[in-house]
């Protein structure tokens, strides 16, 4: 099995363990940001577009921001956050360390040792959608239920405000 399946089924696994209720969509894989716009046209998709970044801490050591697709890297908040600066990983570090492909990168699944900083203004959505490690599948959740999710991951989960300094 690869690692987006295992991925895929975490996630799964998760939302049926803590009974959150979720639509789930299959569809042509999704890896830019004109697919997915037609993509959410063509299925009528109003949830919230969630962009996962998967960041390298200096001095070693990974972290994962979590937030809405129009949202920029605020890199001294991320600094706040961690208290280590950061810079947005090369694709083949990312799939070699967590295995997902670019635009496909999801909180659920990873490795217990990397963080998760995630924008707090998210929890506020009435959906939010995102990729659970495969490219052909988008899940959405209501905003309260991805703090639940979060609450339960092996990770250290740290949220942020937007624009908190």
């Amino acid at each position: 099995m690869d690692r987006t399946e295992t991925i895929y089924l975490a996630n799964l696994a998760l939302l049926e363990t803590l009974s959150v209720s979720f639509q789930q969509w299959q569809h042509e894989p999704i890896l830019d940001f004109e697919t997915d716009v037609r993509i959410a046209k063509e299925l009528g998709w109003t949830g919230l577009h969630s962009k996962s970044l998967f960041l390298k801490k200096k001095g070693g050591g990974f972290a994962l921001f979590l937030t809405d697709k129009d949202s920029r890297l605020d890199k001294t908040q991320i600094k706040q956050a961690l208290g280590k600066r950061t810079s947005i990983c090369s694709n083949e570090e990312m799939i070699e360390q967590i295995g997902c492909v670019p635009g496909a990168v999801c909180p659920i699944g990873l490795p217990s040792d990397i963080t998760i900083v995630v924008d707090n203004r998210l929890f506020g959505a009435n959906e939010i959608l995102y990729t659970p490690g495969k490219p052909d599948w988008t899940f959405g959740v209501r905003g309260c239920d991805l703090k639940q999710l979060l609450e339960h991951l092996p990770n250290n989960v740290i949220e942020i405000e937007k624009g908190e300094a």
